[in-house]
């Protein structure tokens, strides 16, 4: 923040705090000191950035307040006041339903479960909070009202960047076009330098990631906007890392927001160069009627332990290691799931140590008392009575709670969006038009054109040479986007790449429900695999617990391609 606030040459510094982990650590802090709540980060960022923002005279809009706007809105003017200065600021609440959760679901609302319908009622937890996710209209109201800093609680991730866009050109709730373009932009900053060449598939071609510059995006009044970021910063922003962004975390191409519904099958991209990317001819129609309101709850105790696998026989080590573990699973109450993963692939004859070892991990989850001391001793006694050469990667660990997630929709009409401005009056947030909640989920069919009908010669490539791909949670689904390198590939990638050579190419998949839906615009196909991370990040077993390498492991895959598309 200090560093964007330095450089200046932008109107609105916005911030993303929140997600769903962290409001499963922001319940907990509530649990303990009812004044808590917030994202405390948020005032250290702020403290380095002050003397910027007021000499460039740069608002600022951030979701940061977590469980607790308000508070967060005292003490930002606490620090304010401590330095010196004189800045209006206002907070955004509404989206908490945590205390209402009862005498909404006696008034009829039953929260149904995102995936399965099912009503919150069935769930066997105990709700830690409840955020409902709000749109960017309160944002916009409370600059108009003159705040140089906007505190929120959970509004959607693009809706620190839609409200400041909506205020600054005056957009109405029926701009659907121009908001929808907005929130092409939003999602595409959400995640600070993802846009600049983080965690993005080709990352061997941009520079000086140690440290990459963040995005901004420049939104005009149609809704269409330029994604940069300030001269002399690392990484880049290139058609590529902008499409990374587009496709991430997304289920349909028709994109739900609060405020609109944005077809992000209708973004046309141009690279502009010198880090400048332009995003027009994003559509937009009715936000849908409900919104999404994600809660959390504690589910159990989880812990585990790593384990080195050494030299010669490790499929008996590793065996030998399962049946210690079942055996103790079989005669102690209270251990509800177990996982063990084997890790990566000890060479033969070895020159080096650590090029003949595996890793083992072991991970349970139950009561505190089975899953944390009593597990770790269990481990711990195997360092004498199991196979040669056992050693761990760390001391034993008591375990930790892990939180459970509900994604469950609600009206919107049922929701206060109440904007606290900086003067001491009120604005509740009316509704715009919206449609029908229940949108039919239509995935494209896998195309009729096969692999088969390519009449160039087929060389045997990895994935990786083709195309990109940005994979990540939603959830206990995850979301996998893949999208070609060079344009000439498209209708190859189309028509081969379907729901079954998914399941051939990840077998992980191969229960699941998997659904596809083309991009064409982007170059691009998108699945999202139902169920992949259990009930969610908070509480899945799988090692890479949000999907994020899922995409690197397609990539790795190999297949076979049409010669020319290989670059050799």
């Amino acid at each position: 923040m200090a560093d964007m606030a330095r450089a200046g040459g932008v109107d609105v510094l916005t911030g993303d705090y929140l997600a769903e982990v962290t409001m499963l650590i922001l319940g907990k802090a509530r649990a303990k000191d009812s004044t808590k709540g917030y994202a405390a980060t948020f005032l250290q960022h702020l403290d380095a950035a002050l003397e910027h923002l007021v000499a460039n005279g740069i608002r600022l809009a951030v979701n940061a307040g977590g469980l607790n706007p308000a508070g967060l809105a005292v003490a930002t003017r606490e620090l304010i006041a401590g330095r010196g200065y004189d800045l209006r600021v206002s907070h955004i609440e509404g989206d908490d339903v945590f205390s209402p959760l009862d005498a909404l679901q006696q008034a009829g609302h039953s929260l149904p479960h995102l995936a399965s319908g099912e009503p919150l009622s069935s769930w066997p937890h105990q709700p830690l909070t409840a955020n409902a996710y709000l749109g960017g209209f309160g944002i916009t109201r409370a600059l108009a009202n003159g705040a140089d800093i906007v505190i929120t609680g959970r509004v959607a991730d693009a809706s620190v960047v839609v409200g400041p866009a909506a205020w600054w050109w005056s957009w109405t709730p029926n701009d659907c076009d121009a908001l929808a373009g907005a929130v092409a932009a939003g999602h595409v900053i959400e995640c600070g330098p993802q846009a600049t060449g983080g965690n993005f598939s080709g990352f061997r071609t941009v520079a000086d990631l140690v440290q990459p510059g963040f995005p901004i995006a420049e939104i005009d009044a149609d809704g269409s906007s330029v994604i940069t970021k300030n001269p002399g910063t690392g990484g880049a922003v290139t058609r590529d890392t902008v499409t990374a962004q587009l496709l991430y975390e997304i289920g349909e191409p028709a994109y739900l927001n609060s405020d609109v519904t944005t077809h992000l099958d209708t973004a046309a991209l141009t690279d502009l160069g010198d880090d400048r990317v332009e995003i027009r001819g994003v559509r937009g129609s009715a936000p849908p009627a409900t919104t999404k309101v994600a809660i959390t709850g504690i589910g159990g105790w989880q812990n585990s332990v790593i384990f080195a696998l050494t030299g010669t026989h490790l499929d008996a080590k590793t065996a030998l290691v399962e049946r210690s573990v079942h055996r103790y699973v079989e005669a102690t109450d209270g251990i509800d799931a177990v996982a063990i993963d084997r890790i990566g692939q000890a060479q033969h004859d070895p020159d080096s140590q650590n090029l003949g070892t595996e890793l083992l991990r072991i991970a349970v989850q139950g009561t505190k008392d089975a899953a944390g001391r009593g597990f770790s001793s269990q481990m711990v006694e195997l360092a004498l009575s199991s196979y040669p050469g056992l050693y761990s990667l760390g001391p034993p660990q008591p375990g930790s709670a892990f939180g459970v997630y509900w994604p469950a929709l609600l009206d919107q009409a049922m929701l206060e969006h109440t904007v606290h401005h900086h003067d001491g009056t009120t604005e509740t947030i009316a509704r715009g038009n919206s449609q029908d909640a229940r949108r039919e989920v239509t995935p494209h069919a896998d195309s009729p054109v096969a692999q088969a009908s390519w009449t160039d010669e087929l060389v045997v490539a990895s994935l990786g040479e083709i195309v990109h791909a940005r994979s990540g949670d939603k959830g206990g689904d995850a979301n996998l986007g893949v999208w070609v390198r060079d344009g000439q590939a498209w209708e190859w990638l189309k028509s081969t790449l379907t729901v079954d050579e998914l399941r051939r190419l990840l077998p992980e998949t191969r229960e699941l429900a998997i659904e596809r839906y083309e991009l064409p615009n982007l170059g691009a196909v998108n699945f999202v695999l139902r169920g992949l991370l259990g009930d969610g990040a908070t509480s899945s077993l799988r090692l890479d617990a949000q999907a994020k390498a899922l995409g690197e492991w397609l990539r790795a895959r190999s297949t076979k391609v049409p010669r020319p598309l290989v670059k050799r």
